[in-house]
């Protein structure tokens, strides 16, 4: 919290705070204490300024009593919190009273000569008021996100009893009922996940947290049909071991998120991501650079030892049967570049100091940077590489024909077509396998580290997991359920692909600069758990259609312009400073996905048939329904005039974004409307991104306005900008909700905070 108000007082609550939602909650209380304490330097004042102090200490006081209402409140349903969060809610009242009290008017002292009143005599007593304030509401908060972690433990716990009662049914009446129970957890899980992640101020926890999310979401559905298959072919061995890899992955998968939400691990080991290519570089190159203010500093062997630590990691790239000769050669010869350059340098420097020189010479300066740049020319052609592989691939495997293969020779029953198809496609796997292990030498940033090497790992699983149910489905050619099966983790398989294709687009960006690089599931968030009803036991897939040459024509002029369309929203997002804000975020999805949508248009792309346009303009419809709470959100904030303009566009894009989501939701039988729906789609779609286009400057230069104008006495907006878009019901806000009080409504009560400005 070093750029935040947060770091100007100085106390210690002795908590750590792990998520967003705490910080920011106390970010306007901290930014009004300060403005309180720094008022002593100037004791006497003018009874305008001494008048608007007392009413921020006033509103502190009486804020803070709404807020420990709430806590008191969670300490009342929470019988092993109570004792503690009762301590910390006294603590925080008795130091809200004392700050309404040293701010009060009536017992400050006015000398008769001047007629200005000098407040805070007790200076100690405002810093210790403060403190003991800071202290008291981060332990509330806190302990309110410990419920929150609470929840989501106890819905894993219910998952797994589910999970072990699904792994043990013996019929079908059984099966379904029990899986109907799963699924409804699996979506609160979802959900408290979901909030969770999103949540977490460690980008690398995210990251992992969407890699396990992301292996739940694929996973509950394989297990449907794993399950069934197995049920109704129970001898066959092929079923029973695809079925269990299915929940052998989910029971890692739900660990894997107990470790994230619970910063624990068992038997008290750290896991440590693999040292990547991207991540020594950058260290050899930070020593480097360093030489300049401390040549005694570093061994001569260090460096070079950092170095042929790089070197030798090169040799996944090397050593690759896939990777060319002339790349080989490439980078081969630009290590031994990198080599001659750190040598010269190390002489350079060690001539500097033989000489007892208190800084970086002139030679020696010129090999730092030589040295720096042939390192950048060695990551650079490795990225080149990496990412080239990369394309090939996805574009060469686009057509899924060992997919096909796959499931063609099972549904005939010819288990030699099967054996030879699974060769072709373990062949795919592990040129999949070793390349996501090349991208992640290069992508950039942990976060994204960690989503590689979850790709790399879901290739690895899912392609024995095909093979056994092709072989499934070869051995019984006649059963639907083996034949559903395959299908699934065939399309588990695509959607990987898909996931990769993404992953791909933001390791580019982060290499040429335009972005910082989350991860991926943070930006696509609407990558979700399965909702309700879409994993029945009796679930039926609609038909997908593909266009014909004509109509991809027709739709090709639409989607043009949604391409442009698209180019001018990163054109408004790029003049934001603040990238993580709300809208701008959700405004790079809606345009990413719009995309995707230009792209069918052409026949190219990852959407191929009409059913994957109608859930991408399904997704991107819920995606701006999420922008009209933000701006919701955002439009409590500001005047008038403002305010107006603000929630007359919102509610434009709240009705296109319905009507959107009511028109791909309508069934339609027939080529002729299957085609008027794509059309429907991809204009609904269109006119969505112009309203966003219009949305987005006006809500940065009102951002802007606000921020030049934000008085010293209050900074609510920073705060509530970066609030969650999800809308707090009333009941909430009255504790009338049933599962409890968490952290969002707790933020809503501490917006009272923030109504602290001098008038």
């Amino acid at each position: 919290m070093a750029s935040s108000p947060c770091s100007s007082v100085n106390f210690d609550s002795g908590l750590e705070i792990k998520t967003r939602s705490v910080e920011q909650t106390l970010i306007p209380l901290v930014s009004q204490i300060t403005t309180l304490i720094n008022h002593k330097d100037k004791p006497k004042k003018s009874e305008r300024t001494q008048q608007a102090i007392q009413r921020v200490g006033q509103a502190v006081s009486v804020a803070v009593g709404r807020f420990v209402a709430v806590g008191e409140a969670i300490a009342m349903e929470n019988e092993e919190l109570k004792e503690e969060m009762g301590m910390a809610c006294f603590e925080a009242r008795r130091a809200g009273d004392a700050i309404a009290q040293l701010t009060d008017v009536g017992t400050a002292v006015t000398p008769p000569v001047d007629r200005r009143t000098t407040v805070f005599s007790d200076r100690t007593g405002m810093v210790k008021a403060a403190r003991m304030l800071l202290s008291s509401v981060t332990k509330v908060l806190v302990l309110a996100d410990r419920i929150v972690i609470k929840q989501i433990i106890t819905s894993r716990n219910k998952v797994l009893v589910t999970l072990e009662q699904l792994e043990r049914v013996s019929t079908f009446q059984e099966f379904v009922q029990i899986f109907s129970q799963f699924g409804n957890q699996m979506v609160e899980f979802a959900h408290l996940t979901g909030d969770r992640q999103n949540d977490l101020k460690d980008e690398n926890k995210k990251a992992r947290m969407a890699a396990a999310r992301a292996v739940l979401e694929k996973c509950t559905m394989m297990l449907l049909t794993a399950s069934k298959t197995c049920l109704r072919h129970p001898d066959c061995e092929s079923a029973r071991i695809n079925k269990d890899a299915v929940f052998h992955r989910m029971r890692f998968a739900l660990e894997q998120v107990m470790e994230i939400v619970t910063d624990a691990r068992p038997c008290g080991e750290t896991k440590v991501l693999p040292l990547s290519i991207y991540t020594g570089i950058k260290d050899f190159k930070s020593n480097v650079e360093g030489l300049r203010e401390g040549l005694y500093l570093l061994p001569h062997q260090a460096l070079s030892g950092q170095l042929e630590a790089v070197v030798e990691r090169t040799e996944d790239f090397t050593d690759s049967a896939y990777t060319s000769h002339e790349h080989r050669e490439g980078i081969l010869q630009l290590c031994q570049l990198a080599r001659q350059d750190t040598d010269q340098l190390i002489t350079a420097w060690m001539e500097a100091q033989s000489l007892n020189a208190k800084e970086a010479t002139e030679e020696m300066e010129l090999s730092i940077l030589k040295t720096c740049q042939s390192v950048y020319e060695l990551r650079r052609e490795l990225h080149k590489v990496a990412v080239g592989r990369a394309a090939d691939l996805l574009k060469l495997h686009a057509e899924h024909l060992p997919l096909r293969a796959l499931k063609a020779s099972g549904g005939e029953g010819n288990l030699e077509a099967v054996a030879e198809y699974a060769r072709t496609l373990g062949e795919q796997k592990e040129q999949l396998v070793e390349t996501c292990r090349l991208l992640c030498h290069v992508s950039g940033t942990e976060p994204l580290e960690i989503t590689c090497i979850h790709a790399e790992e879901t290739f690895h699983v899912i392609g024995p997991q095909i093979i056994s149910a092709a072989q499934t489905l070869a051995l019984h050619p006649s059963s639907k359920i083996a034949k559903e099966n395959l299908d699934v983790f065939c399309e588990a398989w695509e959607s990987q692909l898909c996931d990769m294709a993404v992953l791909l687009r933001e390791i580019n960006d982060v290499f040429e600069g335009r972005r910082g690089g989350t991860a991926s599931g943070d930006k696509r968030a609407y990558v979700s758990l399965p909702r309700p009803g879409k994993h029945s036991a009796n679930l039926k897939t609609v038909k997908a259609v593909k266009l014909d040459a004509e109509e991809q024509s027709t739709i090709a002029k639409l989607g043009l312009e949604l391409r442009l369309l698209t180019s001018d929203v990163d054109t408004e997002v790029e003049k934001w400073e603040d990238q993580e804000h709300d809208i701008v975020r959700q405004g790079q999805s809606l345009s990413s996905m719009a995309y995707s949508m230009h792209l069918f248009t052409r026949g190219e792309g990852l959407l191929k048939t009409t059913t994957d346009l109608f859930h991408q303009a399904e997704v991107l419809s819920e995606e701006g329904l999420q922008l009209c709470s933000s701006l919701h959100t955002f439009s409590t904030q500001l005047m008038d005039e403002e305010k107006v303009v603000v929630l007359s566009e919102m509610e434009k894009l709240m009705g296109l974004c319905q009507q959107l989501q009511m028109g791909v939701r309508t069934p339609v039988q027939g080529k002729t409307a299957t085609f008027q729906k794509v059309d429907s789609s991809i204009q609904n779609t269109r006119a969505i991104i112009t309203v966003v286009i219009y949305l987005l400057p006006v809500c940065n230069k009102i951002v802007r306005k606000y921020k030049s104008e934000r008085s010293n006495l209050g900074s609510p907006q920073s705060w509530r900008e970066r609030q969650s878009s999800t809308p707090v019901k009333d009941d909430v806000l009255n504790g009338k909700n049933s599962n409890g009080f968490g952290v969002k409504s707790l933020e809503q009560h501490m917006a009272n905070l923030t109504f602290l400005e001098s008038k």
